[in-house]
C-alpha cells in the first residue's frame, strides 16, 4: 500500500530545520503484515528527543529511514500468527519489542531483549524485514515502529492494547515519554514513599518522572533545567523546588533543600552536563539513574576512588526498565485516575508536514511534547 512518511536521508543538516529540512514528506510503499506482525493505521504520534537524535546525527542509524516511534493507533490487519488481537483494537506503538526467547526476555526484562537490540540498530522489524521501499530502494525502520506515518507495520510485541476510551493524543505519550520517564522513577530506581529525588532535564520524559515521583510518595522533588519556564511548570507539577542547573551554586542550592543531597537523581537531560550534575546532587549513597541518549561519542570522566567513597550507585534506565504489558496499563489507569496527569505535559498538535519547524522549536527546548495528528 502506498503511505506518506516522514523520511530523513541525510543526518546532520545544519539548522534551522525549517531551512534545511531534514525531513521530507514522501510517498512510500508499505508491504503487508509478514508473520507475527501487525497493520497499524497512526492516530497520534508524539515527537521525542530520540527523533531528533536521528535528525542531528546524535544517534546514528541507517538511513533513509522513516521518523517515529511514539504513537497510537487503529489495528487495520493481522499478519499470520497473530491471535491475540483484532482489527479494530487500539494499541500503543513500542520502540522495544521483544522476541520472548532470549536471555533477557525469559528473565522478564524485555527491553533488554538481544535481537531487538540488534534489529533496531540494523533499521529492521522484529523479524530482520524491512517492509519499507520506494521505487525498489529499501527504506529503514526507526527503532521498529517508524509511526511518522499514516501506517506501520510493527512486531505483534512492538504494540500494546489499550482500551478504546483514551484519546489517542493522550495514549501516544505512554509509548515512550512516560513508560521511560514513571518506568524510571518506579522500575530502576525504585522511590520509595519519602524519598528525595531531583529530575535533571523537564522534557517528556523528565516531566513524566517527575509526576510518579509525586505519585509514588517522594517527600521532596527537585526540578533542574536550563529554561526559567519549564522550572515554573515544574513547580505547578508538584516539585518542591526548582533550579537553574546554569547556576554555579546549584548544587549548593540542592544540598541546602535536601539536607545534604538528593536520594536519588533521575538524568533525562540528553547532555553530559546534566548527568555530571546529577551525579554532584546526590547523597552519600545515592542513586543516580540516566534514561538520555547524548551524542555516542560522548564521555563522562568518573574517578573511581570517589565512586567508592561516596558508595554510588549509577544505573542506565532504557524504556523505563519496564515490562510494558504490565507497566503501560497501570500507567494509564493512573492517568485515568487523575493520580498521573500526563494530559499536562502536551506542547499542543501539529501536522505531519511540520516536522521540520517541530524540531527547531524541540532542539530549542520551547516544548515538552508535540503531538502530530492524522486524518
Amino acid at each position: 500500500m502506498k503511505i506518506r512518511a516522514a523520511v530523513v536521508r541525510k543526518a546532520g543538516l545544519p539548522r534551522p530545520y525549517q531551512q534545511s529540512k531534514p525531513v521530507t514528506i514522501e510517498e512510500i510503499d508499505l508491504a503487508p503484515p509478514g508473520f507475527a506482525e501487525v497493520l497499524v493505521k497512526i492516530c497520534a504520534a508524539g515527537v521525542c528527543h530520540s527523533d531528533l537524535s536521528v535528525v542531528s546525527g546524535d544517534v546514528p542509524l541507517p538511513l533513509p529511514l522513516v521518523l517515529g516511534h511514539e504513537a497510537a493507533g487503529e489495528v487495520v490487519e493481522l499478519g499470520a500468527g497473530v491471535d491475540d488481537l483484532a482489527v479494530g483494537d487500539h494499541v500503543i506503538t513500542l520502540f522495544a519489542p521483544a522476541c520472548g526467547k532470549c536471555v533477557s526476555c525469559v528473565e522478564g526484562r524485555p527491553t533488554r531483549c538481544l535481537a531487538a537490540g540488534r534489529s533496531n540498530q540494523r533499521g529492521t522489524l522484529l523479524s530482520g524485514a524491512k517492509r519499507l521501499s520506494k521505487d525498489g530502494e529499501a527504506i529503514n525502520h526507526n527503532l521498529g515502529a517508524s509511526s511518522f506515518a499514516d501506517h506501520a507495520v510493527l512486531a505483534r510485541s512492538a504494540v500494546v492494547k489499550i482500551d478504546k476510551s483514551f484519546a489517542f493524543e493522550d495514549a501516544a505519550l505512554f509509548g515512550c515519554a512516560v513508560v521511560t520517564g514513571a518506568g524510571a522513577v518506579v522500575n530502576t530506581a525504585d522511590v520509595k514513599m519519602g524519598t528525595s529525588v531531583a529530575v535533571i532535564g523537564l522534557g517528556g520524559v523528565g516531566l513524566s518522572a517527575l509526576l510518579a515521583a509525586r505519585a509514588a510518595g517522594a517527600r521532596k522533588i527537585v526540578a533542574l533545567d536550563v529554561k526559567p519556564d519549564k522550572l515554573t511548570f515544574a513547580k505547578t507539577l508538584g516539585a518542591t523546588d526548582a533550579f537553574n542547573a546554569t547556576e554555579a551554586d546549584v548544587v549548593k542550592k540542592v544540598a541546602a533543600a535536601t539536607a545534604g543531597g538528593v536520594d536519588c537523581a533521575i538524568e533525562t537531560s540528553g547532555a553530559v552536563a546534566g548527568f555530571d550534575l546529577a551525579y554532584r546532587a546526590i547523597r552519600r549513597g545515592g542513586t543516580v539513574v540516566t534514561t538520555s541518549l547524548p551524542n555516542v561519542k560522548s564521555t563522562w570522566p568518573l574517578s573511581p576512588t570517589h565512586l567508592v567513597l561516596m558508595e554510588a550507585t549509577l544505573k542506565g534506565s532504557y524504556m523505563g526498565s519496564a515490562v510494558p504489558t504490565r507497566d503501560i496499563p497501570r500507567f494509564m489507569e493512573m492517568f485515568a485516575q487523575g493520580r498521573l496527569p500526563i494530559d499536562k505535559l502536551k506542547s499542543g498538535t501539529i501536522r505531519l508536514d511540520q516536522i521540520n519547524e517541530a524540531f527547531d522549536r524541540l532542539a530549542d527546548g520551547e516544548v515538552v511534547r508535540q503531538v502530530i495528528l492524522y486524518d
